[in-house]
C-alpha cells in the first residue's frame, strides 16, 4: 500500500466550472496535492492513457470525451490514498453515489462522471508517471 493516488478532473467538470469545488473537496478530505497541472489531452494521448480499455465497446467514446476539453491531472497524498480517494469520489454512476461524494455533487452520468481515480496502488503509480516526471512531484 502506498500513500499516493492519481486523479483527473475530467472535461465535463472543467466545462461546468467545477474544478475549484472539486479541489476544495479533495483538500477538505485531508489530501495533499503533490503534483498538479491543467492540460488538454490529444486523442492520441487519451488513447494511450486508456489503452487498458482498447478492446471494450466504450473505448472510442471515452477517448473522444477525454480529448474534448481540458482536464486537471493531480497526484494526491494521504494515508491509504487509493481507497480513501475512491470513497471520496463515489460510485461511477452518480445516481448510485453516496451523498457527500464528488460524483454525487458534480457528475451527470456514468460517462460524464467528473473525475477519475486510480483503482490500485500499481495503477496510481503508472497513471501519475504518465502525466508527471519525478521533478514535478513534491
Amino acid at each position: 500500500m502506498t500513500n499516493r493516488t492519481f486523479t483527473m478532473i475530467k472535461p465535463d467538470a472543467t466545462e461546468k466550472g467545477s474544478t475549484g469545488g472539486i479541489l476544495e473537496m479533495i483538500n477538505a478530505a485531508g489530501f495533499r496535492i503533490v503534483a498538479m497541472k491543467m492540460t488538454h489531452l490529444s486523442k492520441e494521448k487519451a488513447g494511450q492513457f486508456y489503452e487498458v480499455h482498447k478492446e471494450r465497446p466504450f473505448y472510442g467514446e471515452l477517448v473522444e470525451f477525454m480529448s474534448r476539453g481540458p482536464i486537471t491531472a493531480a497526484i494526491l497524498e494521504k494515508e491509504n490514498a487509493v481507497e480513501e480517494f475512491r470513497n471520496l469520489i463515489g460510485a461511477t454512476n452518480p445516481a448510485n453515489a453516496a451523498e457527500g461524494t464528488i460524483r454525487k455533487k458534480y457528475a451527470s452520468s456514468i460517462g460524464e462522471n467528473a473525475v477519475h481515480g486510480s483503482d490500485s496502488d500499481e495503477n496510481a503509480a503508472i497513471e501519475g508517471a504518465f502525466f508527471f516526471s519525478k521533478l514535478e512531484q513534491f
